[in-house]
């Protein structure tokens, strides 16, 4: 667990910068914020099998709780109206 939670914090600035991008290109409701933010953790923690020997479910894992952590837990059960830009 404690590679996880390791790998985790390396790729939450990755996945809160692609976020960001985004956010910042393209027009995206409010609300679906924090779910692209999990997939692209989820996607970025599995394309990141070069830089650790750990097995794929792990790295899921550590992906899909960057993209909680990057946008904040509490904003998947929040209702947020509106598009970013």
């Amino acid at each position: 667990m404690e590679q996880v939670l390791i790998f985790a914090t390396i790729l939450l600035p990755v996945v809160t910068a692609l976020v960001e991008l985004i956010k910042k290109t393209f027009s995206v409701k409010n609300n679906l914020i924090p779910l692209i933010s999990l997939l692209i953790g989820i996607i970025v923690g599995t394309v990141a099998y070069p830089f650790t020997d750990m097995d794929t479910v792990l790295r899921i894992w550590a992906g899909g709780f960057a993209g909680l952590a990057g946008t904040g837990l509490f904003e998947l059960v929040k209702q947020r109206e509106g598009t970013t830009k």
